[in-house]
């Protein structure tokens, strides 16, 4: 024998030792909890991982529950109400549990402003973190003249699990078509302009402003003034003025367009 190689073998051993040890410890906490695993395992309802899978999986929280997985053990094991999730297919989901699921009227959000860049100026550049929550708290709402306008920060859209909400020149806007009404961006926003419509909408007020006539005139080309005329040539009364600001329910407007032809500040528009 090498005398020479004695003191490395000698040094080597324990190591062997200490892996030898290691790699058996290991191998039978593996079976340990694998055993462990399989004793006290919950049987999952093959329906709710079906349901999982048909449901939007962004988990946005519209239907009230904290994500997906939630809300589908919450129909399947506890008897709630299946048609929450606004991103799902009720066919589906009918198919998967065997009950009706009633399809509901299809909603999107609308951003009430029409207040870019162009048509408010700035009282002042805002230099501080791009964030329309932020912005919110500084003077005037942010920099824009009109206290009332969108932040143009895209905090909303930051919020957007579906990627249906964009920024341009300053403005937010919303791709119906992308849009799942789960109403992140609605909570989102700090100015309260954004709100869940039908998708069929005919027609929209583009304003969110609430100060008076000259004042919203100074502050942004295109404005309600309050004047209230809309009200006046509605038929289905669908429009009601308050605080100086246009609004129209939804639930009683036919679509006529007769508001849209008589408003002097030409904010509201057809939608479809």
């Amino acid at each position: 024998m090498n005398m020479n190689l004695l003191p490395a073998a000698l040094t080597l051993t324990p190591v062997l030792i200490a892996c030898g040890v290691i790699a058996g410890v290991s191998i039978v906490i593996g079976i340990l909890l694998g055993f462990l695993g399989e004793k006290f395992k919950v049987e999952v309802d093959p329906r709710e991982t079906e349901l999982r899978k048909a449901l939007g999986g962004s988990n946005c929280g519209a239907c009230g529950y904290a994500g997906c997985d939630a809300y589908a053990h919450a129909v399947v094991a506890e008897g709630a109400d299946p048609g929450l999730c606004t991103a799902s297919d009720p066919a589906v989901i009918s198919g998967i549990l065997g009950v009706t699921v009633e399809e509901k009227k299809r909603m999107t959000a609308y951003v009430r402003c029409s207040g870019n860049c162009t048509k408010t100026s700035a009282n002042y550049d805002f230099t501080g973190t791009h964030d329309c929550r932020i912005a919110y708290l500084a003077p005037g709402h942010g920099s824009k003249k009109c206290a009332y306008s969108c932040c143009g920060f895209g905090t909303c859209a930051a919020f957007c699990p579906y990627d249906a909400i964009r920024v341009a020149d300053g403005l937010a806007i919303v791709d119906p078509e992308k849009c799942r009404a789960c109403g992140r961006c609605v909570d989102a926003c700090p100015n309260g302009l954004i709100e869940l419509i039908p998708y069929d909408t005919k027609y929209v007020v583009r304003c969110w402003s609430k100060g008076k006539g000259k004042a919203v005139r100074e502050a942004c080309t295109d404005g309600c003034i309050g004047c209230g005329l809309c009200a006046r040539v509605c038929e289905s009364g669908a429009i009601t003025v308050e605080n100086n600001l246009a609004h129209i329910d939804q639930s009683k407007c036919t679509g006529c367009g007769r508001c849209a032809e008589k408003c002097p500040a030409g904010i509201i528009v057809k939608r479809i």
